[in-house]
């Protein structure tokens, strides 16, 4: 198969999927074809396509569980303008949740509210469980056996992330702080938090 047909096929795959693609996946929808594709060949198409969209409104981004077409960033604040309905809002625990989540995990519910002094809303671990951006990874091995709570692909998709080493770290936090005041971490005990 010529590379330009196969990036045109990879590009019409990508705009019609609801849910990034990984190379496997990929080379598993050209089974039985007579020019089935190699793996490099889909990756090195892959690279060329996200090369072609440096100068247009999409992207081809790589995120956890593979590839997909998105709108740049700097684009978002017309396309919202296509739908009524506005994102929705998290509260400040569910935020606080999540992160503590993402940043130690696997923790438990009782160790995300020692260190945020509060108890955790079971709605809000119901929620995030809804998402599947958490999900149970097993049980700490202490009385009563305590849900162990981790991240999953899914939020690392929605977050724009490939693994979790893509998270900003601490000290990219604290520094949000001095042009974000309302973002300040004072709430959150000093020792709890990840170094």
């Amino acid at each position: 198969m010529q590379l330009n047909q196969l990036k045109a096929i990879l590009e019409a795959l990508f705009s019609a999927s609801d849910q990034p693609l990984s190379v496997n996946q990929l080379f598993d929808l050209f089974n039985g074809d007579l020019e089935q594709p190699g793996k490099d060949e889909i990756r090195k198409a892959i690279l060329e396509l996200t090369e072609s969209y440096q100068d247009r409104g999409m992207q081809l981004q790589q995120v956890a569980s593979g590839f997909r077409l998105q709108v740049k960033p700097e684009y978002q604040q017309w396309v919202a303008r296509l739908w009524d309905q506005r994102p929705p809002r998290y509260s400040r625990a569910m935020l606080e949740t999540l992160a503590l989540i993402a940043y130690r995990q696997p923790i438990t519910r009782g160790e995300i509210e020692d260190i945020r002094g509060v108890s955790v809303s079971s709605n809000i671990i119901k929620t995030l469980q809804e998402r599947e951006w958490v999900k149970t990874l097993g049980h700490k091995d202490v009385p009563g056996k305590p849900a162990l709570f981790g991240t999953t692909k899914a939020f690392l998709d929605y977050f724009n992330l490939k693994s979790l080493n893509d998270l900003p770290t601490l000290a990219e936090i604290r520094d949000l702080d001095q042009y974000h005041p309302e973002l300040a971490l004072s709430d959150i005990k000093e020792s709890s938090l990840p170094t």
